[in-house]
């Protein structure tokens, strides 16, 4: 069967490209020009050109023009050694991830070369930068502040232009089209929700984190699930916070009680939260479950080492850590295949939501 003339035209520009007849940084010839030479029209050109542009070999700059994004180089010998960059690393939710990696890469004769960001997107773009530069076979990196625009955009753009494979973990990273790993965050919400509201409970309040995607999603889900169960939606009862904000929070007890005044349940971003939350109610002589039912996330270790045990939704750690791991060995093979994953989440029930035969009562 005969190739349609824009793919021909396509693979002859990708192969001027790679041949290093066409350098990186050169603007190709007009769609008219093009259009002349090959004998064919400009939409077959613009055809082509999009084909090339969607594979990162060329860029369309408005006003500007065509030029070539794609470096022609000698093909280096494989480092075996892979990047990862997390927000942290030594506790909380992330030595079971990390080792979920580990041993993945391990079992297939990787490296890893770690390094973590405390949040902090001026430490993301460093850690990008050295693993470009140490040649890293591909990365394995949780987005900095995910839930915020990411100034270091142009370096995840910089790495699929040199091809080199990358998969997201925890988060997507909207402004890029890299695949991830992570539970469904939305579902998760929306599951810790329904968790109170079939226990009774008509006013929950929420404690969510703003400048990470992960707060946003479980935050549609919590909403999703009011709505769906006829519950009014009260903003006064929502709390959102920052990763600066966290070393404060015991500080802002005022702040935290206001929000939850009225409430009878509370859906909380993770269980690091929660374990302050349930200290600082105490504090202030409101009782988890007596006076308030909660439900967090994460299922982490501090889950069931809270004062109150926490009810909890499951994150795979070590699942998700092994199979970020072997979607990347995946790419890094050129293989073809949906790389993004959502675990769907499971409620871990414990002593912090209670059995609250009040509800009926409760405000609304």
């Amino acid at each position: 069967m005969e190739i349609p003339k824009y793919m021909a035209l396509a693979n002859r520009i990708k192969s001027k490209i790679e041949n290093g007849e066409l350098k990186h940084g050169e603007k190709l010839s007009s769609e008219n020009e093009l259009g002349a030479v090959f004998g064919i029209s400009r939409q077959t050109v613009r055809q082509a050109i999009g084909v090339l542009v969607r594979e990162q070999y060329l860029e369309s700059r408005q006003g500007s023009g065509t030029y070539v994004v794609y470096s022609a180089q000698e093909k280096r010998e494989p480092s075996m050694t892979i990047g990862v960059v997390t927000t942290y690393v030594g506790a909380y939710i992330f030595p079971q991830i990390i080792r979920g990696i580990e041993n993945v890469l391990t079992l297939g004769g990787y490296s890893m070369q770690l390094a973590f960001t405390h949040n902090k997107v001026q430490n993301e773009r460093r850690a990008l930068r050295s693993m470009l530069e140490k040649g890293v076979d591909g990365m394995i990196v949780e987005p900095t502040q995910s839930g915020l625009p990411n100034p270091n955009l142009e370096i995840y753009r910089e790495i699929e232009r040199r091809r080199i494979p990358v998969l997201l973990i925890n988060s997507g990273c909207p402004g890029v089209g890299l695949p991830h790993v992570s539970m469904n965050d939305r579902a998760a919400g929306l599951l810790a929700a329904q968790h109170l509201i079939r226990a009774g409970h008509k006013r929950i309040a929420g404690i969510f984190k703003s400048d990470d995607r992960q707060g946003h999603l479980r935050y549609a889900g919590y909403l999703e699930a009011l709505l769906n169960a006829g519950l009014t939606i009260h903003d006064e009862n929502i709390l959102w916070y920052s990763t600066q904000d966290i070393p404060d929070l015991p500080a802002d007890a005022g702040r935290i009680l206001r929000r939850l005044q009225n409430c009878t349940g509370l859906v909380c971003y993770n269980d690091e939260i929660a374990l302050q939350i349930v200290d600082l109610l105490k504090k202030n002589g409101i009782f988890v479950p007596d006076d308030i039912s909660l439900v967090s996330f994460d299922n982490s270790d501090l889950a069931a080492l809270c004062e109150v045990p926490l009810t909890s939704v499951a994150n795979p750690m070590a699942a998700l850590g092994e199979t970020a791991a072997r979607g990347l060995l995946r790419l890094i093979r050129g293989e073809t295949f949906q790389a993004t994953v959502e675990f769907e989440p499971t409620v871990v029930e414990r002593d912090s939501s209670g059995c609250w035969n009040r509800a009926e009562g409760g405000a609304q």
